[in-house]
């Protein structure tokens, strides 16, 4: 169940299923990494770079579960490196709903799980769409076959 969390986490990362955070307006100025953002500025947080920003992930843009194995990282908010729904008080109230699924991901150990009609995961179109939320350009089909063991 661990390595299904870590997927689930990495699938955000690369996945991010709003790019562009809501916008946040400055309540007062601030100096930021050298830069001045005077009172009422409008701010836009692009969480897709952050999750691939070489600065912060080792090779950024390769699915790698396995980096959230040893990792208190989590995609609630906390982790500035990892904010798929935002942060904050203003954070996505899908928050919660993602979690509930992600804990509802522990029926999945019953399963095995396989493409169908022998297509190689190679052979996987991983195209998104464009839009206010980024989803799959073409559907992902598996055939889920109970767990012998």
């Amino acid at each position: 169940m661990d390595y299904l969390k870590a997927v689930i986490k990495e699938t955000l990362r690369l996945h991010t299923p709003i790019p562009l955070l809501v916008p946040r307006e400055s309540t007062q100025h601030v100096k930021l990494m050298g830069y001045d953002i005077p009172a009422g500025t409008r701010v836009m947080v692009n969480a897709w770079a952050i999750a691939r920003d070489p600065s912060l992930w080792n090779q950024p843009e390769e699915f790698q579960p396995e980096r959230f194995l040893n990792s208190t990282i989590d995609f609630r908010g906390f982790n500035f490196e990892l904010i798929p729904f935002g942060a904050g008080r203003r954070g996505c109230p899908g928050t919660t709903f993602a979690v509930a699924v992600n804990e509802l991901a522990k029926l999945v150990h019953k399963f095995d799980f396989a493409l169908p009609d022998g297509i190689e995961p190679k052979d996987l179109d991983k195209s998104e769409s464009t839009g206010l939320t980024i989803h799959r350009k073409n559907p992902l089909f598996a055939v889920a076959i109970p767990h012998s063991g």
